[in-house]
């Protein structure tokens, strides 16, 4: 399991690489420009890789893998219904500062590494996913809906499991502490990239 999240992580990685602009869904297709959306912008990308870090995290400390399926899972859930709402017209307040919010918070909480239930990690990362799937919504252009919203969703996961592979790797090649400290000091890079972003980075 470790080494297929590894290896998904690392294609993230190749794939994010070059700057993404959001792509034209009329010469793109509607996927391509929603998978590329969460990966043009640093704070959709600090937030959700951050969200498989502490899903990791909260994994490691209770001893199941329940955090690393159920964590992840409310985000994508919450997030398309977000986006449902952006695209009908439901507004909601204050986007744009609770997402950079969420990158702040999520990597506050990974570098505390406090012992939280998974309910209450799930819960945590689904209001701030309905911020983000409102974004997504509120940007989707000419593009379609369903094609747009697959696009995102699979780009999202895709970045949940490279912070689930970064997590779970400092944990099985390091010493159980040193990899414990690893994936702390990652949250709190993170935390510091997100205010990096509030402040106009």
């Amino acid at each position: 399991m470790i080494k297929r999240i590894a290896a998904a992580a690392i294609t993230l990685a190749a794939m994010t690489a070059p700057a993404f602009a959001h792509l034209d869904p009329v010469e793109h297709g509607s996927f391509m420009a929603g998978f590329t959306h969460p990966l043009f912008g640093l704070d959709h990308i600090l937030a959700m890789v951050a969200v498989g870090l502490w899903a990791a995290s909260v994994g490691a400390m209770d001893g199941s893998h329940k955090a690393l399926w159920a964590v992840p899972a409310a985000f994508v859930a919450t997030m398309a219904i977000g986006f449902a709402a952006a695209i009908l017209g439901v507004p909601l307040p204050f986007v744009e500062p609770v997402i950079l919010a969420s990158v702040i918070f999520i990597g506050i909480m990974v570098a505390l590494a406090l012992p939280l239930p998974t309910a209450g990690v799930a819960a945590v990362v689904a209001f701030f996913a309905l911020f983000h799937g409102h974004a997504h919504g509120g940007e989707m252009g000419e593009a379609g809906a369903l094609g747009y919203a697959a696009g995102f969703l699979v780009a999202t996961a895709l970045l949940h499991a490279a912070g689930i592979a970064l997590g779970l790797v400092a944990g099985r090649l390091l010493a159980t502490t040193r990899g414990a400290i690893a994936t702390r000091l990652a949250g709190g890079l993170t935390a510091l990239g997100g205010l990096w972003l509030a402040i106009g980075g």
